[in-house]
């Protein structure tokens, strides 16, 4: 049976207390298990896995990550919302926190991209759903705009569901 998906991530971060309230408070993650001091185990508000995200302490000491820069390495990890309403609840979260960095429109997928207190980049995303996905939408469409979130609910609805399959408004 080939892969199905990603079923968590692990991440090092400096101060697994700092990290933890950033991804409760910022992306509404619960705990699953914690040893306190040195890791964490959360779970994103709308999975059914154990656990989405792996928090691992390594002290205030480590640098910042050189993926990308000097290294090879991860670049990002990217979490789907349902609906463009709860992807502007969460980019309006990230603004509250100063993590947002970027808001792109990839025309079949919207996308925020923000930083975590570690500066570990990450991505929320809402896609189109399939039968949303014509012609117009896609043909002469640039890889990468800036994403106007506001019209984009007007254009789809705030409560249309994305992925994969027919759209069904909440």
């Amino acid at each position: 049976m080939p892969v199905q998906r990603l079923n968590h991530a692990v991440l090092y971060v400096r101060d697994v207390a700092r990290s933890h309230a950033f991804y409760r408070d910022v992306l509404g993650f619960r705990v699953k298990m914690e040893i306190p001091g040195a890791a964490v185990f959360l779970q994103a508000e709308g999975s059914t896995n154990d656990h989405d995200l792996g928090l691992f302490q390594i002290g205030a000491g480590a640098g910042p990550s050189e993926a990308g820069r000097r290294t090879v390495g991860l670049y990002h990890l990217a979490w789907e919302v349902d609906t463009l309403a709860e992807l502007a609840r969460i980019r309006d979260a990230l603004l509250q926190a100063g993590a947002l960095v970027g808001a792109s429109d990839h025309a079949t997928t919207k996308a925020l991209y923000a930083q975590d207190p570690d500066g570990i980049e990450f991505e929320v995303s809402w896609l189109l759903p399939a039968d949303l996905i014509t012609p117009e939408v896609t043909e002469g469409a640039a890889m990468t705009a800036p994403l106007d979130l506001e019209r984009e609910i007007e254009r789809y609805g705030a409560h249309t569901r994305g992925g994969v399959g027919v759209s069904v408004p909440a």
